[in-house]
C-alpha cells in the first residue's frame, strides 16, 4: 500500500514524496544483486532419443572398453539370449503417394523385358500399374508391379535399391506406392551405416546389427502394402548409396542372429544416447504394456556423445509460445511430479497465472523441440 498523504497542502505532499523517495532508496541499496524479475528459462538435460532398449553410443562405450557384441545387447535387453531365426524378406516405403514413379536398371517387370540400360514410367490406371518408356508406349502392365534387376534397381530421384522395386495401387485414388521388396540381410545393409557410424568399433556395430533385426523381424507397420518406414518412424534405411564394407561386415558376420525372450524375437527398440541411464519403456511410450527386457539399466560409457549433457536457453516470451495452449495464462513455473528409472520425466504440472495444466514428458519434449525428457526447468 501507499502512505497516506498528508492534509496540509503542497508542503505536506513534497514532504511524504521526499520520505517514500528514501525508503525505496533504502530498498534498493538492501537488495541483493541480480533480485530482478527472471528473464528467462533455462532448461538442462541428458541424452538424445526416447531412452529405451540399446544406447548406441552407449553400445560403442562398451566396444570400445573391449565388450563383445552379444555382451553389448544382453545388458541392454534384460534376460534375453542371442538365437537365430531364418531372414525373410521386408517391403519398405521409398515414395508414397506418386502420380508417376520413374525406374532404371530393370531386367523384368510383369513378365516383360526391360533393359536395364533404359529409363521407364510406372504409373496408375484404374486398379493397376501400367508401364510406359520413354516415347510413352505401353511396355508392361499388372496389379502391382515388381522391377527387378541386376545388382539392384533404381528408383529414379531416390537412389539404388537391392532386390526390386514394387510399384502399387495406393490408397488414394490416381496414385502409387513405390516400396522396395528385399531380403532381410539385404535390408540391413542400408540400415547400419545410416543408424551408427561406419567407423565406430566393429563389436558396436554388430550389436547395431542384431538390434536392428530384431527389430524388423519383430514386425512391421502394417501399411498400405509396406512393412517399415525408410526413416526414424521404423529404421532409417539408405538402399546401396549406404553400404560400407564395415557395416556390410557387421551384418555379415551376424546373418540370421537376433535377440531372443522366452524364446521370441524381442521389439528391441534402439536410440541414440542415454545420459547414463535408459528408460522403462512405460515410463516413454506413456500407457505401454511394461516388458521385463525394457527395463531402464545403468549406461556408464556413453559420455562420448554430444547430447550426453545438454543446454537450453529461452526467453519468457519464447517458453511462452513455444509451450502454447499447454499452459494458462502465463508460465509460472513446471513441477514434476513423476520421474521413471531414469530421472526422464513421465508427469509434471504447468503452473500458469490463470490455472495449472498437466503434461506428460514426451508432450513436453515434443512441444518445445528438447532431445530428451531428461531435464530440469529453471527461471532466471
Amino acid at each position: 500500500m501507499h502512505p497516506r498523504l498528508g492534509t496540509s497542502g503542497a508542503r505536506g505532499l513534497r514532504a511524504s514524496t521526499a520520505a517514500l523517495a528514501a525508503a525505496l532508496a533504502l530498498c534498493l541499496l538492501a537488495a541483493p544483486a541480480g533480485a530482478g524479475a527472471a528473464k528467462r528459462w533455462v532448461i538442462k538435460g541428458a541424452g538424445f532419443g526416447h531412452g529405451i532398449g540399446l544406447s548406441q553410443y552407449g553400445a560403442y562405450g562398451f566396444a570400445k572398453k573391449g565388450s563383445g557384441y552379444r555382451a553389448i545387447v544382453k545388458h541392454y535387453y534384460s534376460g534375453t539370449e542371442v538365437g537365430e531365426r531364418a531372414s525373410g524378406n521386408v517391403r519398405v516405403l521409398l515414395r508414397p503417394y506418386q502420380s508417376r514413379v520413374k525406374i532404371s536398371g530393370a531386367s523384368a517387370a510383369c513378365g516383360a523385358k526391360l533393359s536395364e540400360k533404359k529409363a521407364y514410367t510406372a504409373r496408375r490406371s484404374g486398379s493397376k500399374v501400367v508401364l510406359r518408356n520413354k516415347k510413352g508406349s505401353r511396355v508392361a502392365g499388372c496389379k502391382v508391379l515388381a522391377a527387378t534387376g541386376g545388382a539392384s534397381v533404381n528408383l529414379i530421384g531416390k537412389g539404388a535399391y537391392r532386390g526390386a522395386i514394387v510399384v502399387r495401387p495406393s490408397s488414394v485414388p490416381g496414385t502409387v506406392n513405390a516400396i522396395n521388396s528385399l531380403d532381410m540381410e539385404q535390408y540391413l545393409r542400408g540400415v547400419i551405416a545410416r543408424e551408427s557410424p561406419s567407423s565406430w568399433p566393429l563389436d558396436a556395430l554388430k550389436a547395431q546389427a542384431l538390434a536392428a533385426r530384431s527389430y524388423a523381424a519383430f514386425g512391421g507397420v502394417g501399411g498400405d502394402g509396406f512393412d517399415f518406414y525408410d526413416d526414424t518412424r521404423s529404421q532409417v534405411y539408405g538402399g546401396v548409396r549406404a553400404e560400407t564394407g564395415r557395416t556390410n561386415k557387421a551384418v555379415a558376420q551376424t546373418t540370421d542372429e537376433v535377440v531372443l525372450h522366452k524364446g521370441k524375437v524381442a521389439q528391441t527398440f534402439f536410440f541414440s544416447t542415454s545420459g547414463g541411464h535408459t528408460e522403462n519403456n512405460e515410463f516413454s511410450f506413456i500407457g505401454g504394456t511394461p516388458q521385463a527386457y525394457l527395463r531402464g539399466v545403468a549406461d556408464p560409457y556413453d559420455d562420448a556423445s554430444p547430447y550426453h549433457r545438454w543446454t537450453r536457453k529461452l526467453s519468457l516470451g519464447q517458453m511462452q509460445a513455444e509451450l502454447g495452449g499447454l499452459v494458462r495464462g502465463k508460465l509460472r513455473r513446471i513441477v514434476v511430479t513423476k520421474r521413471g528409472a531414469s530421472p526422464r520425466i513421465v508427469r509434471a504440472k504447468l503452473v500458469g497465472s490463470g490455472g495449472t495444466t498437466t503434461a506428460s514428458g514426451p508432450t513436453l519434449r515434443a512441444y518445445l523441440g528438447l532431445p530428451d525428457t531428461w531435464a530440469t526447468f529453471k527461471r532466471k
